[in-house]
């Protein structure tokens, strides 16, 4: 029998069955942490945490006496009397267990309860106790999943008085306690769970999406559990013939759990209960129906809401199989996690939703609204950098990764390293750095597909495109419907001339139904390789009337018609991109059309015209920020002769990116070569670019690379009267076709070559001189021919003709 004790709350006492008395007067406080031991009821920034009554009175017995040692002899005494007979070791260790589970301590570095090998145990925390009567709602004590024993014990706020043996109550806790501890894991790491809208009946819509993004992100700190991204949740509607728009609701998310071959289905649900907000979380197998977990938490107030939903998601990851350990390390709250401002957070989500919907470009405003709302979201700016990035505007991406980096510790451990990783990588330019960001990611998160994007890009950029290679090989097998790993591959493929493999992969792309303006811009570079008109023309085909993309078909056609020697309508084509990047208010790429003409004009001897192109370009870029696009426009200036100008501007490059890989490595040498070759020093240009660079093949930023500083070198070589160097350097280039695809390099490489023999021809001797001298005309011929449709007025091609039939 129990005696009936009203409305007080008691948890009682084993001392109630004979042992000395527990002091278990006052509320305790210690961190984040309230304790009622007459309730049983611990919270954690004011959230109920699950604690069981037997672990709740050794908790007790420990606050009671912090700091000091209270042996293992002692908890047995207090806590189950004299007369229990149980395996007490066994049941004191579950105990323990489950108070470290409940205040999230670390046995190996604790904060709250130390262990004393052998001897027992010291809570480490200060406690305040407070002795205040103020009236408490009762409660009650919550109890974990299984204790069957407890929910004997408890008594909805009475008084325990029970009847029975003490060891009959601590047999039965104990093998509750066993039983809890030793069940088999809900889910596991293999296994993949689909988030369900959430139902809102609050009728406040800044709750809809926003929540099921928060939760999104809070789980997604776990390396344990498997979130389908969004873009397959798109997929998968399309398989079942529902709009990409289709609520989620438990039904549809279940159907669509099965179809995407997951495990279980979250759905959460938030309502309000005067000015408090109740959210709930269920966790159902998706295949059978079953409930696998559940919480529910009470938010006082809307400014609290992310607040619980972080403390809910994080239990809820233990009762699905996720370890203590892992849940403690990886935990950020999600107010922290991703931002205070509900607002934010909802034009967020919008701009997630509309990017899957369509496209970067659709999305962009969200974003920038969300950073808007909140200056300190480390999230929106991560998110506005990656879609500048991947619309070629470095120097914007730049602008924005940089303050995410600068904000990083707001956000979780996942998508720290993510904007530690890219600012390392599309920021300061420090490759290395990079790479060891993203092998820690993998490490902890191996399970993330654009991370797998940007790590094999920043081996590329190295050159090491079979590393790179097998990196995106692995995120394609981990994640078979993202697009940019098959971007990625496609073209590493290319880069290391496997032409065919490089299809299969854009037709395993394609059969994964991704489309991408990437995939049109790779079949055009393909088409381009295999001197396949016709293909060329149905992918440029493909830009037409799209205004966000068009710039892109309209420089790749620009591209081609100089490597053809069209110059006069290269021009054309170059104009038309400028204006559509403008248009699309992508200057950066404007910057970026209008470097590379500069570079094709100059290279072409027209002189004039490469300085105005320049000179365009430097001015649309308000300061020489965009690495790439500007220090394509200082070679030109220095190729032009122009060489204060491209002094002061390389030297200003020198110092915003000390420390970037490939502009120490590779760009500013080219300049510093080029501008010794104006001199008159070749000696000084082969001094500044002697050494062949481990990354000398290496991809950039802009996209396929042109080589520029094994051209510059070339020259130096054919300036020092070393011919067969000078052969060696422009080869280099006409054998890697599938790096510079139609870039103006691979068509005068075939000059250099032709240029290089003639010097052999004359500083060789006999059958020497005669085989030197055979080579150069082939040379020429090849060069000749391929350009026998050209402006007939571009300087070189009249030197080339000129210095052909002096040969002959």
């Amino acid at each position: 029998m129990v005696t009936d004790r009203g409305t007080e709350c008691v948890l009682g006492s084993a001392r109630d069955m004979g042992a000395t008395s527990l002091n278990q007067n006052g509320v305790r406080t210690f961190g984040p942490f309230t304790f009622d031991p007459d309730c049983g009821e611990l919270t954690r920034n004011g959230y109920r945490v699950r604690l069981p009554p037997q672990p709740a009175l050794v908790l007790v017995l420990l606050t009671n006496q912090p700091g000091k040692l209270i042996g293992r002899e002692e908890i047995c005494r207090t806590v189950w009397g004299e007369d229990t007979h149980v395996d007490f070791e066994q049941s004191l260790n579950s105990c323990i267990r489950q108070i470290r589970s409940a205040l999230r301590d670390d046995a190996n570095n604790p904060k709250y309860l130390e262990t004393v090998p052998k001897r027992g145990f010291r809570f480490l925390a200060p406690v305040a106790i407070s002795n205040g009567n103020g009236s408490r709602p009762d409660t009650g004590v919550e109890l974990a999943a299984g204790d069957a024993a407890a929910q004997v014990l408890t008594g909805g706020g009475k008084r325990w008085k029970i009847l029975v043996p003490a060891a009959v109550v601590g047999l039965a806790l104990s093998i509750g306690a066993y039983f809890y501890f030793h069940r088999a894991p809900k889910l596991t790491d293999k296994d993949t769970i689909v988030l369900a809208d959430f139902s809102n009946s609050t009728g406040d819509a800044i709750f809809d999406d926003t929540l099921r993004t928060a939760l999104t992100v809070s789980l997604q700190q776990s390396p344990f559990l498997s979130v389908l991204p969004d873009n397959k949740v798109a997929q998968t509607l399309q398989q079942m013939t529902l709009p990409a728009t289709t609520k989620l609701t438990p039904e549809v998310a279940r159907e669509l759990c099965q179809r995407a071959g997951g495990k279980a289905y979250l759905a959460g649900s938030i309502g309000s209960l005067g000015s408090e907000f109740v959210l709930g979380l269920k966790a159902i197998n998706c295949q059978n129906g079953d409930l696998l977990a559940q919480e529910q938490v009470t938010a006082a107030s809307k400014e609290k809401v992310l607040g619980a939903l972080g403390e809910a998601a994080a239990r809820l990851r233990g009762e699905l199989g996720e370890s203590l350990t892992s849940v403690q390390k990886f935990d950020v709250p999600l107010y922290h996690a991703t931002t205070s401002s509900l607002e934010a957070l909802k034009a967020y989500s919008l701009g997630n939703k509309i990017n899957d919907e369509k496209g970067l470009v659709a999305a962009l405003p969200y974003e920038l609204r969300a950073i808007e709302l909140d200056p300190n979201f480390a999230m929106g700016y991560r998110a506005v950098g990656g879609i500048y990035l991947s619309l070629g505007e470095s120097g914007r991406a730049s602008e924005y990764l940089t303050k995410a980096f600068q904000l990083r510790e707001h956000a979780t451990q996942r998508e720290r390293l993510t904007i530690t990783a890219n600012y390392y990588e599309f920021v300061t330019g420090e490759l290395d750095k990079s790479i060891q960001t993203f092998q820690q990611q993998m490490a902890e998160y191996p399970r993330e597909p654009i991370a797998y994007d940007d790590f094999s890009f920043a081996f590329a950029a190295k050159g090491q495109y079979e590393k790179a290679a097998e990196v995106a090989r692995q995120g394609i097998l981990d994640d078979p419907q993202y697009s940019g790993n098959y971007i990625n591959l496609a073209d590493y493929d290319l880069s290391l001339q496997r032409l065919e493999e490089s299809r299969q992969v854009i037709h395993e792309a394609q059969a994964q139904k991704i489309e991408d303006y990437g995939i049109h811009v790779h079949l055009y570079r393909l088409a381009f390789l295999e001197s396949d008109s016709a293909a060329m023309a149905k992918q440029q085909q493909w830009f037409v009337g799209k205004p966000e993309y068009e710039q892109f078909g309209l420089g790749l056609e620009s591209d081609t018609e100089a490597y053809e020697g069209h110059l006069s309508k290269s021009r054309e084509l170059t104009k038309l991109a400028v204006d559509s990047a403008l248009r699309a208010d992508q200057k950066e790429n404007a910057v970026s059309y209008s470097a590379s003409a500069a570079l094709q004009e100059v290279a072409y001897g027209n002189i004039s015209e490469a300085r105005r192109s320049a000179a365009e370009a430097l001015k649309m870029a308000a300061a020489p920020a965009i690495q790439g696009d500007v220090v394509e426009a200082v070679l030109a200036l220095a190729m032009a002769g122009d060489a204060a100008r491209a002094e002061s501007l390389a030297k200003d490059l020198g110092k915003r990116f000390p420390v970037d890989t490939q502009m120490q490595s590779l760009w500013l040498p080219a300049v510093r070569a080029q501008l010794a070759l104006n001199r008159r020093d070749p000696a000084a240009a082969l001094n500044a670019l002697s050494v062949a660079s481990p990354i000398e093949l290496g991809s950039t930023i802009l996209g396929e690379t042109c080589l520029y500083h094994l051209y510059v070198r070339g020259d130096a070589y054919l300036a020092s009267g070393q011919g067969k160097a000078a052969v060696a350097e422009f080869q280099k280039i006409l054998d890697h076709r599938g790096i510079i695809g139609n870039c103006w390099t691979g068509a005068l490489a075939r000059l250099g070559v032709a240029r290089a023999n003639a010097l052999q021809s004359r500083n060789s001797q006999g059958a020497d001189a005669d085989a030197a001298r055979l080579r150069a005309l082939a040379a020429y011929k090849d060069f000749l021919t391929r350009w026998k449709d050209a402006d007939p007025n571009i300087p070189i091609l009249k030197q080339a003709k000129a210095e052909y039939a002096k040969l002959q």
